[in-house]
């Protein structure tokens, strides 16, 4: 136990992403004084760009708040090695720095990866620690506890200090058999509610669902027959994390005599991290992606990334027929093991849509019992909370539907105080009475390509008005005197030709900003700063007025 007195001070909880959105997770703990905390942070993750974000990949919280208390942290958690409960460490970790990294072994054997591939892994703090073990971090004293969920060593955080304890689930599902690692510890979760436990901050993605998940076990009985029935190839498309599903479908190819194919750089890294911390037999036999032409239809298994509909994972590539080794065709099965991710439904439709015109038999979980959630229904949430028994609730991890349901589950369930947080709420959990104190500044970054920069900042604005409206850039010759030497010269793209008149937008471009300068008296035009943005505006304004639409304008003032 935390020896210090708890005395003044207080456990207080800050979500800085996670919190009324799936994904970029990251939630601080903080005990001490008011203003004057010791934080214990618990997962940085990301969560993916879409078509409102062109260009961008992965979104990255925003962590301006840890780096003005960076002297102030005592360490980062992790509770698995999802994308978006680790994805953000290696870029955010340098930020930060000294901040040591406590991790379990396979997720360990991830993070150590994914620093690999960013040259980051040098010097990088990371200290691994067993499943279900103690240790104290700063002023806080930490236990794991088993968690069941779609990835090895997933785990729940019991937090205490002296003010008393916080379970801090992590992901989770209850599961008698998830093929990997250990069962949710009841016994354990049991007897810490039997103890007495202050808060609970839970997990709500599946909060709206009704009874309890199936079993990862039950799934890999239906791949099995799957693809022993399938008439051609089998394609599979899961979350390449899940290593369960996959060794259950690579069990499956092995039962039924076919070849296993690996396809997707993610797959490749999450089987040799699942080998080395014995998750998956260290033996297990599989081909890459080039031997697949070799093999005949019948005796074929292919594991590929892109069950989202990522434009460039090897399921999208090999649907639109640009993929350089896996070829799919008429009567070949492509089976779906994964759920959408909301937000998602648009591009894994444009992937389903390419394979129905070749002809290729999709199945999904409409059709079968092909995938399982790894998130809580509400009849595990109400076992949870049966066996923990918490006096504080603060539903966690979902989006705004989900965590009103959890916290209307909640209240019916009997607890006394239930906190609705949200991302930069400052919620003090100990001493009671549990209540949002204060705020903390949030936001998102934005990864692109290779620099991290603000969503307020311009580029992918900039990019997104492009998308709507084209670009058109005026080339405006002056002399000294301001006057004109030439004809502007006008370039655009993603504009029409011509108006509903047949005329030109290069020449009603071209009329506005000579027009515009003409209007300017000579002796202004000798600013050039004015007369760049007084043709910007004119060129604008006439193209708008000719085509309903304001493109993005850009002047290039040449004086001579």
């Amino acid at each position: 136990m935390a020896k210090k007195s708890g005395k003044g001070n207080e456990l207080v909880f800050v979500p800085l992403g996670g919190i009324g959105e799936i994904g970029m997770n990251l939630y601080l703990y903080g005990y001490g004084r008011p203003h004057h905390h010791k934080w214990l942070v618990v997962d940085m993750g990301v969560t993916f760009g879409g078509e409102f974000e062109p260009g961008i990949d992965v979104i990255l919280p925003d962590i301006q708040f840890l780096e003005e208390e960076s002297h102030n942290i005592v360490g980062l958690l992790l509770t698995h090695a999802h994308e978006d409960h680790y994805g953000a460490v290696a870029d955010l970790w340098p930020h930060l720095s000294d901040m040591p990294v406590y991790a379990t072994p396979f997720t360990a054997e991830m993070l150590k990866s994914k620093l690999g591939e960013n040259g980051r892994m040098k010097g990088f703090p990371l200290k691994v620690i067993p499943m279900g073990s103690k240790h104290s971090i700063g002023p806080f004293d930490i236990e794991l506890i088993s968690m069941s969920h779609s990835i090895p060593e997933p785990s729940a955080i019991a937090i205490t200090t002296p003010l008393g304890t916080v379970l801090h689930t992590g992901d989770w599902k209850l599961d008698e058999q998830p093929l990997t690692s250990a069962p949710t510890d009841a016994g354990r979760l049991q007897a810490i509610g039997e103890a007495g436990l202050d808060a609970l901050i839970c997990d709500s993605t599946n909060a709206i669902r009704e009874g309890i998940s199936p079993s990862e076990a039950d799934v890999a009985v239906t791949l099995k027959k799957l693809i022993a029935d399938a008439p051609q190839r089998v394609a599979v498309t899961t979350f390449a994390s899940n290593v369960a599903r996959l060794g259950s479908v690579a069990k499956a190819a092995q039962d039924a005599g076919r070849e296993l194919v690996v396809a997707g750089r993610a797959m490749f890294r999450v089987i040799e991290a699942a080998q080395a911390t014995g998750y998956l037999d260290p033996d297990l036999e599989f081909h890459n992606e080039t031997a697949f032409k070799k093999l005949p239809p019948k005796n074929v298994v292919v594991l590929c990334t892109g069950s989202q509909g990522e434009s460039r994972a090897a399921l999208a590539r090999a649907a639109s027929g640009e993929h350089p080794h896996i070829k799919l065709s008429a009567g070949d099965w492509v089976i779906f093991s994964s759920r959408t991710i909301p937000g998602n439904e648009k591009s894994v439709g444009r992937v389903m849509n390419s394979l129905a015109d070749n002809k290729i038999e999709i199945i999904t979980d409409q059709d079968g019992l092909v995938h399982v959630s790894g998130h809580p229904r509400k009849g595990e949430l109400e076992q949870l909370y049966g066996w923990v028994k918490p006096k504080i609730a603060v539903p966690m991890h979902g989006e705004s539907r989900h965590l009103e349901a959890h916290a209307e589950l909640a209240e019916k369930l009997g607890v006394k105080k239930v906190v609705r947080a949200r991302n930069g709420d400052m919620v003090r959990v100990l001493p009671q009475p549990a209540k949002i104190v204060d705020e903390v500044p949030v936001g998102r970054l934005y990864r692109d390509g290779a620099i991290l920069m603000s969503a307020d900042a311009g580029p992918v604005r900039e990019r997104r008005k492009l998308s709507f409206a084209g670009t058109i850039t005026v080339s405006v010759v002056l002399s000294r005197k301001g006057e004109l030497l030439a004809d502007p010269e006008v370039s655009m793209a993603g504009l029409p030709e011509a108006d509903n008149r047949d005329i030109s937008f290069e020449e009603i471009a071209r009329e506005a900003a000579i027009g515009t300068v003409e209007s300017i008296p000579r002796s202004r035009r000798r600013d050039p700063a004015l007369v760049s943005e007084a043709v910007r505006r004119g060129v604008r304004g006439a193209i708008n007025q000719a085509w309903g639409k304001k493109p993005m304008c850009s002047v290039l003032l040449t004086v001579l």
